[in-house]
């Protein structure tokens, strides 16, 4: 259902559709922010802090003022004033590495490199923590979690364990993790006097053209009116551009010295990994209790999180096990150590993916104590109502996609006993995982749709395309709204100007944006039926959905995967990969794939590769460039393939979509992790899985 009075009819939606900047993209046409045309722009290098915790004592900006071609030096000395204190030059407290110090403006980029490496800064080292300890007397409880819930408990899940037929505790660690868009971070930003005040123009590589917006209007005193964000290209996001990190707002309030001037900065990839949000390390401890038939009687799931000392961010990875599976008794809860680091952030799938890592890998681990088969285990614990709420699902078809992924896969003809095909020289184990996301809605996105010549018509909406084929999906999604062939829709994003929007995040962008779009043009035909004149025009919020407190809504995977552990040196290879999806109407099945692809790649290469390793002496990442930090490339991936199941589901917004950005790499890690036990018989709990865990 939804507020419009015509059906969604899909026409445009389900067509597999190229994207309509591709060529641009492949041509180089396509401007990222970095790119951003101005002859007169001023470059900026930062100089940041070799400490973890302390204070500056004395800056010497002299030597590096004397370059030819420097403009300028700020420093928390001489830095406009911010209307809060977000670390960045607004006072002497260092609060974690490679925090800014200060900030070179010159006229060319190797200038104001060079002359950053002048600056003479001490300072006066103070006592940190940088490395997780769960037994940390500084660990609290947080209030909230990123994604809005609380910590849940259903009945007496103690008691229920101590009764419990069988009984699993174990704990699964997950490392941090950095995200490594292809394009850094960036920002180009403009000072204006227009005579009635400032006006702030400003070129983000951001996932939230929005949210930057409100961040920097509230910085700097503004009102939002007064602020243009624009970004039409983002190469990469995940989560690490969905914030407004230390970097956009340094570049903003070297602009403000300069008025008149732009000033770009783009990060380089060492700094990637000081300031702009990583995925916190995890301990989790998971305990299941079931009957000798394996049907679960208690679960829970209890994580401590690295945080940081600077903001909160809590990854909440026991929220994964509040709905999969059916428990009477159940407890979840989160605990922070904070630390002398930067603060995490937003990366692909947060709570899900390492949250999955150590449920899906405590399915496996009850499923061989009870001589279960691990498919057959999930498909006894599915649950009548979601198991969080009491609410019936809107669809869910994870038993679909564990029997239709078994039987593409050859599941069937598994050896359930570990360590007993040897395929020259190497061990060969098969493994499977589940996998689920919710399907949010963010409100507050505006659509306008404005009737243009021969029959086209401009759709506007501030969303963001950071890879994942917004313009494709938009543009069909506009199309069948409108009942007419995409080819006369022309779609416009990525500024402000066109009103405020979501972001592209929580796999809630083509949820959030579909949804004021089709809403849009519902008014639009309203009010000026099928034959507009030019320049006729309509605009529309996202709506509120109004089953959202009737079902649960979910979208939900399986993934099976082969792995192959060398018998002698224990390197460990992944031949084959298989995800099957339930995930409502797919609007584009070709950039639909690339994102079901990317994820379980991304997935894989958490399984076996990707680590930031913390020295605790200072407080840094020490594999800070993609030589040491390690991300799964084409040699790593072996057959992998997706299918999904043509799912309706009429209660999750006017075009029956879910998110797919996110699910693809949810159980992923465990997947492998259970199938490298079967190979080899040796149960590996902590991420990336390497070759020493079987030697």
């Amino acid at each position: 259902m939804t507020t419009a009075s015509r059906p969604f009819v899909p026409r445009e939606v389900g067509t597999a559709r190229p994207r309509p900047e591709g060529p641009e993209k492949v041509r180089g046409t396509a401007h990222y922010t970095v790119e951003t045309a101005d002859t007169d722009a001023l470059y900026l290098f930062p100089v940041q802090a070799g400490v973890a915790r302390g204070r500056v004592t004395a800056i010497d900006p002299g030597p590096a003022e004397a370059l030819d071609g420097v403009v300028a030096v700020l420093t928390h000395e001489n830095a406009p004033r911010l209307a809060q204190d977000d670390g960045v030059l607004q006072s002497a407290a260092i609060g974690q590495h490679g925090q800014y110090l200060a900030a070179v403006l010159a006229t060319s980029s190797e200038t104001a490199r060079e002359a950053a490496s002048l600056v003479s800064v001490s300072v006066v080292e103070e006592p940190h923590a940088a490395v997780l300890d769960e037994d940390s007397p500084d660990v609290y409880t947080p209030d909230a979690l990123v994604v809005g819930a609380t910590d849940d408990t259903r009945g007496d899940p103690g008691t229920a364990l101590s009764v419990a037929e069988v009984v699993l505790r174990q704990t699964y660690r997950t490392p941090m993790e950095h995200h490594q868009p292809l394009e850094p971070h960036a920002t180009v930003a403009l000072w204006k006097n227009e005579g009635d005040g400032d006006r702030l123009v400003v070129h983000d590589a951001t996932q939230a053209v929005s949210w930057t917006r409100q961040a920097l209007a509230q910085a700097f005193g503004l009102e939002e009116s007064a602020v243009d964000v624009i970004s039409q290209h983002v190469g990469g996001g995940f989560g690490s551009k969905g914030g407004t990190h230390p970097n956009t707002m340094l570049t903003v309030l070297a602009a403000r010295a300069v008025p008149g001037r732009s000033v770009r900065y783009a990060l380089t990839r060492q700094q990637m990994f000081d300031l702009v949000g990583y995925r916190p390390a995890t301990v989790q401890h998971v305990a299941l209790g079931a009957d000798r038939d394996g049907r679960l009687t208690a679960i829970t799931h209890d994580a401590v999180d690295q945080g940081s000392r600077i903001g909160e961010f809590v990854e909440p990875a026991a929220a994964f096990s509040r709905g999969m599976y059916a428990a009477e008794a159940r407890r979840t809860t989160h605990r922070v150590v904070p630390l002398d680091i930067g603060v995490p952030t937003f990366m692909r799938a947060p709570g899900e993916a390492p949250g999955s890592f150590a449920g899906e890998c405590a399915m496996d681990e009850l499923a061989i104590e009870l001589g279960i088969d691990p498919v057959e285990l999930r498909v006894r614990n599915e649950p009548d109502v979601d198991p969080e709420t009491g609410l019936p699902f809107s669809s869910r078809n994870l038993v679909a996609c564990l029997r239709r992924g078994a039987e593409r896969f050859g599941w069937a003809d598994r050896d359930p006993a570990p360590r007993t095909r040897l395929v020259d020289g190497w061990w060969h184990g098969t493994g499977v995982a589940a996998a689920s996301f919710p399907v949010p809605r963010f409100p507050g996105s505006q659509a306008t749709i404005r009737a243009a010549v021969s029959g086209s018509y401009v759709v506007e909406i501030a969303a963001s395309d950071i890879g994942q084929g917004a313009r494709a999906a938009l543009t069909a999604i506009a199309a069948d709204a409108l009942d007419v062939p995409a080819e006369r829709i022309d779609l416009r994003i990525g500024d402000t100007a066109l009103g405020p929007a979501g972001p592209a995040g929580g796999s809630a962008g083509t949820t959030s944006w579909g949804a004021a779009v089709v809403e849009a043009a519902e008014r639009f035909r309203d009010k000026y039926g099928d034959d507009p004149d030019v320049g006729d025009e309509a605009d529309a919020t996202t709506p509120d959905n109004p089953w959202a407190s009737d079902y649960a809504m979910h979208a939900y995977g399986a993934h099976f995967v082969e792995v192959a552990v060398h018998a002698d040196t224990g390197e460990i290879r992944v031949p084959r990969m298989l995800g099957v999806f339930a995930a409502g109407r797919i609007v584009n099945p070709l950039t639909a794939r690339s994102q079901f692809i990317g994820g379980m790649t991304w997935g894989l290469s958490a399984a076996l590769h990707e680590e930031s390793v913390l020295d605790d002496r200072f407080g840094h990442v020490v594999n800070r460039d993609l030589a040491g930090y390690h991300v799964a490339t084409n040699a790593d991936v072996g057959t992998l393939d997706v299918e999904w199941l043509d799912e309706d589901d009429p209660y999750v917004n006017p075009m029956g979509t879910k998110g797919i950005g996110e699910i693809g790499i949810v159980g992923v890690a465990a997947a492998v992790a259970n199938a490298a036990y079967h190979a080899t018989g040796v149960r590996v709990r902590s991420l990336p899985i390497t070759l020493d865990a079987f030697l």
